[in-house]
Order: C-alpha cells, then sequence, then structure tokens
C-alpha cells in the first residue's frame, strides 16, 4: 500500500513540473527571429545551407539561396548554427521588446591542418638503391631499330592517330566558345558566297595547268 501511495506521489510531481514547465514557456514571448548567415570572405558570400536550430525544442530551419533564414523562437532560447567547414555558434534569443528580431551572423572557417606525409612507391631507401642499381639502361652500343624514328613514319602517326580525352576537351570547349561568341550572328550558308565559289573555280584551273 506505502508502494503505491509513493508512486501516486512521484506522477503527481512530475505533472506538476511538466505543467510548470509549460506555464513559464507561456510567459516567454514569441518573437519572429530572422537574419543573414555569411562567410568572412567575399567569395563564398552568403552561405546557403546553414542549420539553426533549438535542441532543446526540436525545432530549427535552414538558410536559403541568399543565407537568409526566418523562424519563431521564444525569448531565452538558445540557438544553435552550424554548417560543414566552419566552426559552430551558439545565440541566446534575448528579451527584445519587439516581436520581430532581425541579426546577421558571420561564420568562420574551422582550417584543419594535417601533419605531412611522404608517398614513396619504396619502403626504405636501401629497397630504392637496389632497385635502381638493377635498372637496365639502354646505351648507345645498343641496336635501335631506326624503322621506329622514321619521319614519315611519325608524320603518318601524327595524322591518322585518333585525338585522346584532353584534345576532345579542348574541341568541344572551342566549339562552345564559339556557339557563345556567334549565338547572336546571322549564321551565313558558305555556299552563297561568291568569293568561295571564285576560289574555287580558280583551284580547278591552277589545277588542270
Amino acid at each position: 500500500m506505502k508502494k503505491s501511495h509513493l508512486l501516486c506521489l512521484i506522477i503527481v510531481l512530475l505533472l506538476a513540473a511538466a505543467s510548470h514547465e509549460t506555464f513559464a514557456q507561456k510567459q516567454k514571448r514569441v518573437i519572429q527571429l530572422s537574419g543573414v548567415i555569411m562567410s568572412p570572405d567575399s567569395v563564398n558570400g552568403m552561405l546557403y545551407g546553414v542549420n539553426i536550430y533549438v535542441p532543446k525544442a526540436g525545432r530549427g530551419t535552414t538558410t536559403n539561396m541568399m543565407g537568409f533564414f526566418s523562424m519563431p523562437v521564444l525569448a531565452g532560447d538558445s540557438l544553435v548554427i552550424s554548417y560543414v567547414g566552419y566552426e559552430r555558434q551558439f545565440y541566446i534569443v534575448p528579451d527584445h521588446p519587439s516581436e520581430y528580431l532581425t541579426i546577421v551572423i558571420q561564420l568562420q572557417q574551422d582550417v584543419t591542418y594535417l601533419s605531412e606525409v611522404i608517398v614513396s612507391p619504396f619502403p626504405t631507401e636501401e629497397v630504392f638503391k637496389e632497385a635502381l642499381l638493377a635498372l637496365n639502361i639502354p646505351t648507345e652500343d645498343q641496336n635501335i631499330d631506326r624503322k621506329n624514328i622514321n619521319q614519315e613514319l611519325l608524320l603518318l602517326m601524327l595524322k591518322t592517330t585518333p585525338m585522346d580525352g584532353r584534345a576532345n576537351q579542348q574541341y568541344y570547349l572551342g566549339q562552345m566558345s564559339a556557339a557563345q561568341g556567334s549565338q547572336y550572328m546571322p549564321v551565313t550558308n558558305p555556299l552563297f558566297n561568291v568569293f568561295n565559289w571564285a576560289k574555287f573555280f580558280r583551284s580547278l584551273k591552277q589545277n588542270k595547268k
């Protein structure tokens, strides 16, 4: 019987504490907090996707493309402002006389310096020396196939070898640049150019001679 009375007493105390906390929250004024989150440099400017939340209340929001946010808070709420690559900041909402409050917060970059790492294909210097001495370096006395350095063969390879990835990229970027430069210009057909036809007939006459 005593245990049941003790359990009832504990439940009553918990309900009283919860009601007191709810009453205290109702006494706090609701403030519409708005602001802008920005970085210290002019390159990033306004930060998009910054998290602003109240951990105890479980509510929050994120900044838009312009670094702006707006959310209802209570006077005395402790806000956490976090963003990847920047130091976390905290802000306590003051008991502002107005129902609206605007703030500007500048986040500082969180720079982490890593220790120097040397990458080597050989575990020790002795192994590197042994591998270097074991190299079979060709000398002038060895027979070299002169066909591989024939000028005509090299020119033929230069003309017939297809473009690699880098050449294709440069060609594609060049086409994009040319398209951007000529997008507002009239498109002409070279077949209707009389000067091109004159050059064409002149070349035919020269070939016949």
